[in-house]
């Protein structure tokens, strides 16, 4: 498949998802459960949800799926340390706009994990060229 075409997934994905993540976000700190631990709980589940279509649909990935999970954990875990850093960085210790720097690390992000999901958490290596085959 097609590096366009996998990228184009990957952002119905993630749009998808983010808007399902953000109404039930709603929902749950209006039920009276505090922004952070929604924002927790629904980190996680979020992060499933999208290793699942991502898998399956953004990259159709065949390989076995508790490596890949693993791998995709760990690129998200990654990803929230750079967030976290940058933020501390630019934000507590330059006083730029938190608006700002969240908006190009959104930006910067999708980039990064689909670069991540492309070429390591999915990645299927080529196929050798058989030597009887020449």
């Amino acid at each position: 498949m097609q590096a366009r075409t996998q990228f184009i997934r990957y952002v119905v994905v993630g749009l998808a998802s983010n808007a399902v993540i953000y109404l039930v976000y709603i929902l749950l700190t209006r039920l009276g459960i505090g922004p952070k631990l929604a924002m927790s709980l629904l980190y996680g589940l979020g992060v499933l949800q999208t290793f699942v279509f991502n898998r399956k649909w953004s990259f159709q990935f065949g390989g076995a799926a508790t490596p890949a999970l693993i791998r995709y954990a760990t690129l998200y875990a990654l990803g929230y340390v750079i967030n976290f850093v940058v933020i501390l960085l630019l934000v507590d210790q330059q006083g730029l706009p938190h608006q700002w720097v969240m908006g190009v690390l959104v930006l910067f992000m999708a980039a990064f994990f689909f670069v991540g999901q492309k070429f390591w958490v999915f990645y299927v290596p080529p196929k050798p060229i058989s030597e009887g085959g020449l």
